[in-house]
This record gives C-alpha cells, structure tokens and sequence, in this order.
C-alpha cells in the first residue's frame, strides 16, 4: 500500500510538472519535435496516472469515506477553477469553448456516475 501511495504521489508530481511546461513558462516557443514529445509524455503519465485511479481499491469503510471526499474535494475543485475561468472570461469577452465543453462533461459523467451506483446497487 505504501509503495503504491509514493508511486501515485511520483506520477501526479510529474504530471503537474508537464502540464506546467505546456504553459511555456520559459517564454520560449516549442520546437514541433519536442512539443510532439511533451504531448506524448502527458498522454503516458495521465495513462499510468488514471490506471491508479481506476485499481483504487478500499480495504475497510473508513477508507472507503476517505476516497469518497477526496473524490468529492477533487471534484468541486475542478469545477469551480472551471466556472471561475469562465466568468473572468465571459467579463473580457473572451470566453473559450474547451472551459464549457469541459464543465459539461464533469457535470454529465458525475450524473451518469450517481445513476449507474443506483441501478448497481
């Protein structure tokens, strides 16, 4: 359990680090080839990064709690990053389509999550 929980810290440090680099804080503008490399590198690191996700397992019902909050804390801070980022844009006129599309999807896979544990269950 230990060694799983430093390897998803690793994994989710280093996916933090590589979408920081995507924001070019260097100032510079990335050659094809390595911007090719970084989209790869993301595509790898958030694989092995949802594949922890997904094999999460709970041993007990505390943990289980535990997971759930951190689901739900996870959750609502993604959405409000979202709507905050869509009313700074909407005041400047600039409101981007991937801000709403993305709100969409976590709002409709977080329906269709709740309805499927129902009839699951």
């Amino acid at each position: 359990m230990k060694n799983n929980f430093l390897q998803e810290i690793i994994i989710s440090l280093t996916l933090i680090i590589l979408l920081i680099l995507f924001l070019n804080p260097f100032e510079f503008w990335m050659p094809n080839i390595i911007l090719m490399m970084m989209i790869l590198g993301l595509l790898l690191v958030f694989s092995v990064f949802a594949s922890f996700i997904w094999r999460e397992k709970s041993r007990d019902e505390r943990e289980s709690m535990h997971k759930m909050i951190a689901g739900r804390i996870a959750f609502l801070s993604g959405t409000a990053v979202l709507v905050i980022g869509i009313i700074i844009q909407s005041l400047k006129h600039e409101l981007d389509f991937w801000l709403i599309f993305a709100l969409g999807v976590m709002i409709l896979a977080k329906i269709v999550g709740v309805i499927y544990n129902r009839v699951k269950n």
